[in-house]
């Protein structure tokens, strides 16, 4: 690292969040002057409908150590971040929603415990100040996806914490088209921890996260992730092709024998729903990875950035 680079780069996604962005930028500036440590704030507007680039560049105008990146379109908040961790120059990197849920005061703590020789801190908030829906929908989404992947990720820890450069750098390289942060410093390993940290609610308005959004987000990193789905419906298969050939052979003799006089309709129509419905399932998935499979390799971008605002 560049000994000029600051010690600490923070990087927040903002999206909404017009009325927050100065009083986060306030609060990581009382934090990072207890700690005595050179730092940079790189805010990255997902394309707010909203006036927050306009806060944002107001910022970057009035303090030096705030830069500000404007994405060409919404292209969602983990692209964000990436676009974000893809200009740090610091030795390490904190990342941050900018709602203010993430308290800027434990980035002390995190620096304090990677100190001790860890080179990732999860923020793990054992009580969340979010809507039930939201904690029901996490711990439904990550139950599902530890069980499909394999990877067991803790669903009190999301996109707060404290990472070393190197951490960032490794999780650039993951060229997957579906980009979710947290199971991306899960997935490139190095030595890591996490701390109990306060989560407050939201400073102001409301998650832009729809049910639907939540949805679509833990759909596609399962898929993204996880080829578990594609197995499950060829073990259902060929179990029930088992159990079809069985009752095909049970059938066969009681035919043979002269036990069957007339062939019953509601087994067969419930058979042909049943066995209809599985095939058409199992092409629909197959199809699902086809066309992620699609979209990865035409590599296209993940973001654009439009504009850039550095001291």
């Amino acid at each position: 690292m560049n000994n000029n680079n600051p010690q600490i780069s923070i990087v927040s996604p903002v999206y909404k969040a017009e009325k927050i962005l100065e009083k986060l930028v306030e609060e990581i500036q009382k934090v990072m002057a207890q700690m005595n440590l050179t730092y940079e704030i790189i805010l990255v507007d997902d394309r707010s409908p909203d006036n927050s680039w306009e806060v944002m560049m107001k910022l970057s105008a009035q303090f030096s150590e705030v830069r500000s990146i404007r994405l060409s379109r919404n292209f969602g908040q983990h692209p964000a971040i990436m676009a974000g961790l893809s200009l740090v120059k610091g030795e390490w990197v904190v990342v941050m929603d900018c709602d203010l849920q993430d308290q800027p005061m434990e980035i002390k703590n995190l620096y304090a415990k990677a100190m001790e020789g860890y080179d990732i801190v999860l923020a793990r908030r054992e009580i969340r100040q979010d809507n039930f829906f939201k904690r029901l929908s996490s711990k439904c989404f990550y139950t599902v996806f530890n069980y499909l992947s394999g990877i067991e990720v803790n669903n009190e820890v999301a996109n707060f914490g404290i990472y070393k450069h190197k951490v960032i750098k490794s999780a650039e390289k993951i060229n997957d088209y579906i980009k979710f942060f947290p199971l991306f410093i899960n997935w490139v390993g190095f030595k890591s921890t996490s701390i109990v940290v306060l989560h407050s609610e939201r400073d102001h308005g409301k998650s832009s996260y729809s049910f639907f959004k939540l949805l679509s987000l833990a759909f596609n990193t399962i898929i993204s992730f996880s080829d578990k789905p594609l197995k499950i419906f060829t073990i259902l298969g060929l179990s029930i092709s088992s159990i079809s050939f069985l009752f095909g052979c049970y059938y066969f003799i009681k035919a043979m024998t002269g036990q069957i006089s007339a062939p019953g309709f509601s087994s067969l129509i419930i058979s042909i729903w049943l066995l209809s419905g599985i095939i058409i399932s199992a092409i629909g998935i197959v199809g699902i990875y086809l066309g992620k499979t699609f979209n990865q390799v035409k590599n296209r971008p993940i973001y654009i950035i439009d504009e850039k605002i550095e001291n």
